[in-house]
């Protein structure tokens, strides 16, 4: 993913920074609020920022 894409990106249930992880089935983004905390899959290099597609960790 470009730098300046990753830069601009947030979550798009609380507006919160995400971080990158890799989960168990590839690259995810992670919201950095505590409250929120959603991960978002990455699909052929696409970020899905679905809340509907948004998983609660672990």
């Amino acid at each position: 993913m470009e730098p300046w894409l990753r830069e601009i990106l947030r979550c798009p249930n609380c507006r919160a920074e995400l971080r990158d992880e890799v989960g168990a089935d590839g690259p995810e983004l992670a919201c950095t609020s505590a409250e929120c905390g959603l991960v978002y899959r990455i699909d052929d290099g696409v970020p899905v920022l679905l809340v509907d597609e948004g998983r609660r960790p672990a």
